[in-house]
């Protein structure tokens, strides 16, 4: 068996080059050349028998098989380094510190934070909560988590976790006939995101206009006042998942892509730091659970 198994360096090239989605950025990272990257995917490629990568308009883009491959790759590659680390009597001796914008991470990601210590114990995480501009070395930060709706500058790495899909939400009881008629409901607005409920207007070609209406400092207060049953607001659809499942709240419009997205800031290359690429690894599958739940909520589907 062992000798159908592809060698650990072209699996490393294919990753970081499934990480990147660039045999540049790639070669890059691992100081190589790019027609090196480019010969050890094709040998890669061949020993398999299938294609891991599409090339289009000089883009490369994951198959179904590369993606596939590549998150196997990822959690393999975090497994050994952090295995290595232990042999070795070498644990991670310092922490690494998240910051994270605090709606999402009240709301998404602490929940979720079990998943991650027990998948990963030898990583130590310190989570903090702000948002906008990162101060990574002023504040020591590792990592930031934030929506790409600012400018955070040339000097900052950053990957991609999910893209923001947002709607009006609301108690099932506020519901009238079926349905919700947003001028005579009261509109729960929010300082972080004063344009909100205008940008939804223009996504989903809706008249938005009620003379109701109630303002919250922070965007997570607004969601608090929409569970409570004082009005509607809009919501992100990640910050709203359990509130959906449990029926506490209804999306009456449905949830629509508004042009951002979450992001993974770093002050260093993501590849410097194994913790960071298992944390970076770690957030993108649980995005990618979180949407085909929320998938499955909006459409009526039980989850498999």
């Amino acid at each position: 068996m062992s000798a159908r198994i592809p060698s650990l360096n072209a699996l490393r090239v294919f990753e970081a080059a499934a990480r990147h989605l660039s045999l540049i950025r790639a070669s890059e990272e691992l100081f190589v050349t790019q027609g090196a990257v480019s010969r050890q995917i094709k040998q890669l490629e061949e020993s398999l028998g299938v294609l891991l990568f599409e090339r289009r308009n000089r883009a490369i883009f994951l198959t179904r098989e590369g993606e596939l491959l590549k998150n196997t790759c990822q959690e393999m590659l975090a497994q050994l380094t952090l295995t290595l680390q232990k042999l070795k009597g070498n644990p991670y001796d310092r922490p690494l510190v998240v910051s994270c914008e605090p709606t999402i991470a009240m709301r998404w990601l602490i929940p979720r934070l079990s998943d991650f210590h027990t998948r990963y114990p030898a990583i130590q995480l310190h989570l903090f909560t702000a948002g906008g501009v990162v101060d990574f070395q002023g504040g020591h930060i590792d990592l930031a988590i934030r929506r790409n709706d600012f400018n955070w500058g040339k000097d900052c790495y950053s990957e991609e976790i999910g893209q923001e899909k947002v709607g009006p939400v609301c108690v099932p009881e506020q519901l009238q006939g079926g349905q919700i008629h947003l001028e005579q409901s009261r509109l729960l607005h929010t300082r972080t995101r004063p344009d909100a409920w205008a940008r939804w207007g223009v996504l989903a070609q809706q008249g938005v206009t009620s003379h109701q209406n109630s303002y919250f400092e922070h965007f997570y207060l607004s969601l608090q006042a929409a569970t409570a049953g004082l009005g509607v607001a809009i919501a992100s659809a990640y910050m709203i998942e359990e509130e959906l499942k449990n029926g506490r709240l209804i999306a009456p419009y449905g949830l629509l892509p508004d042009g951002s997205s979450y992001v993974v800031l770093s002050a260093e290359p993501f590849a410097q730091d194994e913790r960071r690429l298992v944390f970076l690894d770690w957030l993108r599958q649980e995005f990618h659970k979180s949407d085909e739940m929320l998938a499955c909520l909006l459409a009526g589907i039980e989850m498999p």
